[in-house]
Order: structure tokens, then C-alpha cells, then sequence
């Protein structure tokens, strides 16, 4: 399997997780599960005090690989599977996760986002669930959890992005910086977290994650049942089609 991100941690406790599959970050489906057990295994470390997850390339990621999934639809399972254990490792980890993010920021790419403990955003940063027009569901509990219930709903009804300066309005982002600034920003916030007493920055993580509104991972269950169901209609076989068929879908 060819590498689609790496990580690394710093000597003051903070590791460094990149995204790096050109061209867009769209991860596969062993990429999804190994993503998922490295983010599990810094929490573990009682090296790691806190982790960024950022992104080269074009824009930070566009999700699931479509085209993997339009060739061999068998997988979706297993997709799944990968996105619930990345998103739920980011979630339940046991030190603080922030997403620091640019360019596009899609499907999966919310998922990261909506599960980390805040986000940090280049003033080109736009998110985004174009989950309809690829015939699949998900993401909108985690973007729900960023920007509120009715602004969730008109994006993921009209697949309509949400750029950096309206997420930091709504509340979704913690900040916007220049692109350029966007790494050395979100590993000087990781380097002052790193630097508390790391005891006591993962009781707090713990006792945060007690006191939120619901379950984030049952929420995201439940629209994952509904992507089964969407994958079972023709419409969505049309709709993969046309995205890897670069041409408009027909209903």
C-alpha cells in the first residue's frame, strides 16, 4: 500500500499527522483504516501531548476515493468502517486533536474536522458535504457539531461551501490565518497545550467529551446506515459515474 499521509512527533511532545495523496487527500480504503490506528496509537503514547492533523498538497482532504468505490462498490463497508474508527479515534483520543486545514475541506475532511477539539483554518479553507451529489451520506453530525443544525442542513441539501471567514462567524473554526502561517499557528497552540501538565490536559479531554450533547459516534452510525441505503439505489450508481466521468449525472 502506498503511504497516503505520515507523522512524526515533536520533542516537546507534540506529533505532526500530514495528509499527503495527490491530488486532492481523498484517502482509500486502507488508507482510512490506517490513518485511524496511527491517530489511536499517539494517544496512546505518553510521549504525545497533543496532535495537528494538516495537509499537503491542493486543499486538505476530499474525503473517500470515489473512483475506488465506483470500480469496486463491494468496499463501502469497509469504508465505513475506516471513517467511523478515524473519526471516533480524533474524537475519544486521549490528548487534545486540532485540525489545522486549507483549501477544500470535504466529506472526510469534516468528519476530521467536526470530531477534532477545534480547527484552525488557512483564509482559503472552504468546507463542504457534497455527500448528494455523490450518492452517499454522512458528515452531518460532524458538521453539525461546527456550524449548527439549520446551517447543516442547507449545506448538505445544496452542497453549497462554507468559506473560512463565515465558518470563523458561525463558530466552526477557532481562527483564520494566512496560508503561510497556517502550520507554524496551529503547532505554536499544540506547543502551549503540550506544555501544561499532560495529566491533567487528559482528564480534561475526558471530562469535555462527557459533558458534550449526545454521542457523536452514534450519531455518525445512524448516517451511515443511510449510506447503505443510498448506495443501494440507482441514483447513486449514476451519480459516482458522472463525478468519475467528469460529466453532469441524469436522474
Amino acid at each position: 500500500m502506498t503511504s497516503q499521509f505520515h507523522s512524526s512527533v515533536h520533542d516537546n511532545g507534540v506529533a505532526e499527522v500530514v495528509l499527503d495523496r495527490p491530488p486532492v487527500n481523498a484517502l482509500d480504503d486502507d488508507g482510512w483504516h490506517a490513518l485511524a490506528a496511527c491517530i489511536a496509537a499517539l494517544g496512546e503514547d505518553s510521549a504525545v501531548r497533543a496532535i495537528v492533523i494538516r495537509a499537503e498538497g491542493r486543499g486538505f482532504c476530499a474525503g473517500v476515493d470515489i473512483k475506488q468505490l465506483d470500480a469496486e462498490q463491494g468496499r463501502i463497508v469497509s469504508v465505513n468502517a475506516g471513517n467511523y474508527a478515524t473519526f471516533k479515534a480524533v474524537h475519544r483520543n486521549k490528548v487534545p486533536v486540532i485540525a489545522a486545514v486549507h483549501g477544500f475541506v470535504l466529506g472526510g475532511g469534516i468528519g476530521i474536522c467536526g470530531a477534532a477539539d477545534f480547527v484552525i483554518a488557512a483564509e482559503d479553507a472552504s468546507f463542504g458535504l457534497p455527500e448528494v451529489d455523490r450518492g452517499a451520506m454522512g458528515g452531518a453530525a460532524h458538521l453539525q457539531r461546527m456550524v449548527g443544525l439549520q446551517k447543516t442542513r442547507y449545506a448538505f441539501f445544496t452542497g453549497e461551501m462554507i468559506p473560512a471567514a463565515e465558518a470563523l462567524r458561525l463558530g466552526a473554526v477557532e481562527r483564520v490565518v494566512p496560508r503561510s502561517e497556517l502550520r507554524s499557528t496551529a503547532l505554536g497552540i499544540a506547543a502551549r497545550i503540550a506544555a501544561k501538565s499532560p495529566a491533567m490536559i487528559r482528564i480534561a479531554k475526558e471530562a469535555l467529551n462527557g459533558i458534550e450533547d449526545g454521542n457523536l459516534e452514534d450519531k455518525y452510525r445512524w448516517e451511515q446506515g443511510f449510506t447503505m441505503q443510498a448506495y443501494m439505489s440507482p441514483d447513486s450508481t449514476e451519480a459516482r459515474a458522472a463525478f468519475v466521468e467528469k460529466r453532469a449525472a441524469t436522474f
